[in-house]
């Protein structure tokens, strides 16, 4: 029996299970069978094929990564043969293949420490290793000034000192001091001559300098050797290194979100600007305040953007154009404060052409803010919602993962932004669920919202919050706050606003596609293309995939593959219900309505909203001028779709009286769907029809 290197806790070896994924592992045995499933190994490139890239994990044992197991395409990897890369093992096979994973961790500093592991056991790298992966030891000449760690009263490492010119000896630096001699240390440190401050983006230009920085910790992670802090002050963060011994962290005292003012010398390490710490103190009192003071002024004037326009003269947007600066002061607002930003959207054709433009916005401000080549995947993700809403089950996913990351490693809560989603009711228990562990949050929508589901967003831009917003799609909303997170670039997603919309774009949009080189058939074969990925592995993001369509001109081709295979399937299914649609009338109003058990392919494309949406639209020219609905029933739901908008919820009041015994439950606002019990399927649908007649005829 052992502790846990991490948590202290009694473990069976050096790790406790808890946290094996937390760990890098150095493979030095000879047979695969030594490996351990869920374990991230240091691995090399050995080469590539087709299906993947095959990595050597230690000097004896191949395994392949598959490409499948890639979070981008295998030919955007800048992976070169013999170049150090991380790899989890997810499976051992009985002919010896070893199948790998991606790790998002391809830096040794993202990992809490190393272990190494033989083929009898796991244990701690040699000292003398350690201290060469922390580069904490530096050697001293007699022509430099010698440096040695002091601690504090209980032993623990306060940092790196230069030994005062008056006399000390290398003793007296060294001695731990006692609460009798705390005063006397610190007069001694305040002997010490501390370098000018340095501004965070300034030290590009000081590799090779010795600093001074203040600002705000914004995350702290250990590793097998040093402890990295991430520091942050107005104008960018960087990754400070503070060593005690291998392993074991160093400042205790100083945790995420503490105000420091930290010596040390600036190093370039594998192409990456970090900080080697000499000295870290936190403050306290009037330096604490005017520190932060500082950072909140810097933070304040420059998360509020400019006010860049809107992309065209809209009646229902330009009265939220306030609303847009001020979701988009919370996005930038974010990014500078080292904070996640989380994009929820709708897993649609319209929702991930919002998605897709706050992602293009968000991601180079990322890139410019950390030094880290891998921050855009710690700090961004975009996570499709598969049916629109926010409930309680995404809300619960998102609610572990980030109380996990913020125990692993000290992250603060991330910024969620609800797009095309979390206005009805269907979303509030997810929205209410953040807002009790104080996660900011705003919502881009517009749908059709219910009283109060939106009042614990820090923003919320959605049309009919104010005057009309029919005619508005989540697109249009995306795409201007993307360009008011980051006017950098409104001409990339400048065409995202007409590809949001399914028929009857504005002229407006349509001619802004053209000037941004889109034209209108191909702004609709990038809908069609979107609406078909869309659909498959509806939760993964597909960043790569989606930024090729919707941005890589040179890749138009790939649109209009996609797009075709869109509308052969649509139109195969389309024959196929067409000549299984029942028309029926109630009080001067025409029902298109479809059985989807009977009368679909339920598990292939289309979904049934796409075919029904494509159903309503096609119909509407074949049908008498008038009120016009098509109603889609399967088992125990029926989903509406109208021209003049049917509030469900209130269809739901009316229809539960003509049918008490059906259990009817409007889900959405308008044209969303009404739930009942399958037993009264007949019975439900007799009264929906009687209560959407009712509705559009009063409405009238």
């Amino acid at each position: 029996m052992g502790n846990c290197v991490i948590c202290g806790t009694p473990a069976d070896g050096p790790i406790c299970k808890s946290h094996e994924q937390d760990v890098l592992f150095e493979f030095e045995g000879s047979n695969p069978d030594e490996l351990t499933r869920g374990r991230y190994y240091r691995g090399t490139v050995d080469g590539f094929a087709d299906f993947g890239v095959f990595i050597d994990v230690g000097d004896e044992v191949t395994g392949l990564l598959h490409k499948s197991e890639l979070d981008r395409r295998l030919d955007a990897l800048d992976w070169e043969p013999g170049d150090t890369v991380f790899v989890e093992v997810i499976g051992i096979r009985d002919n010896g293949n070893v199948d790998l994973g991606w790790s998002i961790r391809q830096s040794e500093r993202e990992f809490r420490g190393k272990l190494v592991q033989d083929a009898d056991s796991t244990y701690l790298p040699d000292d003398d290793e350690s201290d060469d992966d922390s580069t904490a030891e530096s050697e001293t000449t007699d022509d430099e000034p010698d440096t040695t760690a002091t601690t504090d009263g209980s032993g623990s490492a306060v940092g790196k000192m230069t030994a005062p010119e008056t006399g000390s000896t290398d003793e007296d630096v060294d001695e731990a001091p006692t609460d009798e001699s705390a005063d006397d240390e610190r007069a001694d440190d305040e002997a010490v001559e501390l370098p000018e401050r340095a501004d965070i983006d300034s030290l590009s230009e000081r590799v090779g300098d010795r600093v001074r920085i203040e600002g705000e910790v914004v995350g702290a992670s250990q590793t097998a050797g040093p402890t990295v802090f991430e520091v942050r002050d107005e104008t960018a963060a960087v990754d400070c290194a503070a060593f005690k011994e291998a392993g074991v962290r160093a400042y205790p005292e100083v945790d995420t979100g503490d105000v420091i003012r930290l010596v040390g010398e600036v190093e370039l390490r594998n192409n990456e600007l970090q900080v080697e710490t000499e000295r870290l103190d936190a403050l306290a009192g009037d330096e604490e305040t005017t520190v932060r003071e500082r950072l909140e002024e810097a933070l304040a004037s420059e998360a509020r953007p400019a006010d860049v326009g809107l992309f065209a003269d809209d009646p229902a947007v330009e009265p939220l154009q306030e609303s847009i600066r001020d979701a988009a002061g919370l996005v930038r607002r974010a990014v500078m404060e080292s904070r996640p930003v989380i994009v929820r959207h709708n897993a649609s054709a319209e929702g991930y052409a919002a998605g897709a433009a706050l992602e293009r916005a968000v991601l180079p401000l990322v890139r410019d803010e950390h030094a880290r080549s891998d921050a855009e995947y710690h700090y961004f993700d975009r996570r499709p919602l598969e049916d629109g809403h926010y409930d309680m089950e995404d809300a619960t996913k998102d609610v572990t993962t980030m109380l996990d990351n913020r125990e692993r490693h000290d992250e603060k809560l991330p910024l969620f932004v609800l797009v095309d989603a979390g206005s009805t009711l269907e979303s509030g228990d997810g929205l209410e669920l953040l807002d009790v562990y104080g996660a900011p949050h705003a919502v881009v929508d517009t749908h059709y919202p219910d009283e109060g589901v939106a009042e614990t967003a820090d923003a919320v831009v959605n049309p009919h919050v104010g005057d009309d917003g029919d005619g508005v799609t989540a697109g249009v909303l995306g795409a201007n706050v993307a360009a008011h997170v980051n006017p950098d670039v409104r001409e990339d997603v400048a065409h995202l606003p007409a590809v949001s919309y399914w028929w009857g774009a504005p002229d407006r949009y349509v001619d802004l596609a053209e000037d941004a080189g889109y034209d209108e058939d191909h702004v609709t074969a990038l809908r069609e293309a979107v609406a078909l990925e869309a659909y498959y592995q509806s939760y993964e993001d597909k960043r790569e995939l989606i930024t090729d369509l919707l941005f890589e001109h040179e890749k138009r081709d790939l649109a209009e593959h996609v797009s075709e295979q869109f509308r052969t399937k649509l139109e195969d299914e389309l024959d196929t219900v067409e000549p299984n649609l029942t028309i029926r009338g109630a009080n001067g109003v025409t029902f298109t309505i479809l059985d989807t058990d009977a009368y679909t392919h339920r598990f292939d494309f289309p979904p049934e909203s796409v075919l029904l949406d494509a159903v309503h639209h096609r119909n509407l020219s074949g049908q008498p001028t008038g009120q016009n609905v098509t109603l889609g029933i399967a088992t125990d739901e029926v989903h509406v779709r109208s021209n003049e908008g049917v509030n469900v919820r209130e269809v739901a009041e009316t229809a539960r009286e003509q049918a008490p015994e059906a259990g009817i439950v409007p889900v959405g606002t308008r044209d969303g769907k009404l739930e009942f019990l399958a037993g009264e399927r007949d019975e439900a649908l007799d009264a929906v029809v009687e209560a959407v007649s009712e509705y559009l005829n009063d409405s009238n």
